[in-house]
């Protein structure tokens, strides 16, 4: 029994340096930052009503929709939108190359229009199904990067009807209310298609029009009231002092709990190590973005994940000064510990739960962080740590009451 003990205890330390040495890296590499890390840019809209009206919270859900949509074509992974007051909108962009271009594209109306000879609109953005940048060779220079539109099947009808009217004559094209092609229908068009060619001076002006046409047009004016930048030097001296901050306070921690505790101490410092792997995947498994606020969740469910270890070594000291063995010591110790953990855990996520649900932007990650560290401090705590003192107690040379500060 000693024999497998040992060996279990000396696999399990080999898989835990594995883990810790083939996977650190890159699960550190991919986890994505967010603005207050990795730079990028932010921008605080201003929703304009037409006169005599007022922002509805419908307009707001609808305008945060297109914006959602809009920053998905621009590739900005886990973006921060959310509504502040009544009228205002905040929009965070982690990790954004052009901070200037997609101040541009988020802060378009994008109002496309499809007009009569008379000025009649006869369709709008709203009939869009797709938009696409495309590069036609057969054409001029200046007429060589266009935009490929393709109608729903109700715009389909309109704009059949519309070019079957107006053969031989010009149905000018808006955007905003500005001229930006006028095309001359030389036939009816029934599949539903159009291009617009002309005033694209490179590709990816045209590809920044097919990508707003795809957003949507917005539901009402916007103005915007602030736009600012933050650059990853200050993202990366940020992240360094916090990461710096973090590997102190461990070295603290883990003198404390050898020194105090021994062996268990030990084996506490070893489940911390786990515990941060757990995080770490399972952040990389949901795509989650890391901020300074999620770092600090981070770092309490830490202390939440040695708080219980310290409950449990404090149980098994009072049954071992009672007299009993250290396999019973051992097991007695996380039967008493393990209500009060649980108590105190299950009360910690549920705080966790509500800022997540009722909070916004980096509240909630704060509150997810500290939700999966929760999770992953009861698993390190009770189930991974009981198995390894459960495996010592049988080695007879890591059973004496002395390594465990008796």
């Amino acid at each position: 029994m000693s024999k497998h003990s040992g060996l279990k205890l000396v696999v399990v330390l080999v898989l835990i340096a594995a883990a810790l040495f083939f996977s650190i890296e890159p699960l550190v590499s991919q986890i994505n930052l967010g603005l207050d890390l990795q730079g990028g840019a932010q921008v605080v809209l201003q929703a304009v009503p037409n006169e005599g009206e007022q922002v509805t919270a419908e307009q707001m859900s609808q305008l945060v929709a297109v914006m959602s949509n809009r920053v998905d074509e621009l590739g900005v992974s886990e973006p921060i939108i959310q509504v502040e007051g009544n009228d205002r909108l905040v929009i965070e962009l982690a990790g954004v190359d052009d901070p200037e271009r997609a101040i541009e594209i988020i802060g378009t109306t994008a109002q496309l229009e499809f007009r009569d000879p008379f000025g009649g609109v006869v369709l709008t953005g709203d009939d869009l199904e797709d938009a696409q940048a495309i590069i036609d060779s057969t054409q001029p220079t200046a007429k060589q990067n266009q935009v490929s539109l393709t109608f729903s099947s109700s715009g389909t009808e309109k704009f059949f009807e519309a070019t079957a009217a107006y053969v031989g004559q010009v149905m000018p094209i808006y955007l905003d209310g500005v001229e930006i092609s006028a095309p001359l229908v030389e036939d009816p068009i029934y599949n539903g298609s159009a291009v617009i060619s002309g005033g694209f001076e490179t590709f990816q002006e045209a590809a920044d029009l097919a990508a707003l046409l795809r957003g949507g047009s917005l539901p009402m004016n916007i103005e915007i009231l602030s736009k600012s930048t933050v650059g990853p030097t200050l993202g990366a001296d940020s992240l360094d002092k916090s990461l710096y901050a973090a590997m102190i306070g461990f070295i603290i921690l883990a003198a404390f709990m050898i020194l105090y505790y021994r062996l268990p101490g030990t084996w506490a410092c070893i489940s911390l190590v786990v515990y941060a792997l757990i995080l770490l995947w399972t952040l990389n498994l949901i795509n989650a973005t890391l901020t300074l606020t999620s770092i600090a969740g981070f770092i309490l469910s830490v202390g939440v994940a040695v708080d219980a270890n310290i409950i449990i070594y404090e149980r098994i000291h009072e049954e071992l000064f009672h007299g009993k063995s250290l396999k019973a010591g051992i097991e007695s110790g996380f039967k008493r510990a393990f209500w009060t953990i649980f108590d105190s855990n299950t009360t910690t996520f549920i705080a966790a739960i509500v800022l997540y649900y009722f909070g916004s932007g980096t509240i909630k990650g704060f509150a997810l962080t500290l939700a999966i560290g929760i999770v992953a401090s009861m698993f390190t705590a009770i189930t991974f740590t009981r198995y390894m003192l459960r495996w010592m107690s049988d080695v007879k040379f890591l059973s004496n009451k002395k390594l465990y500060g008796i």
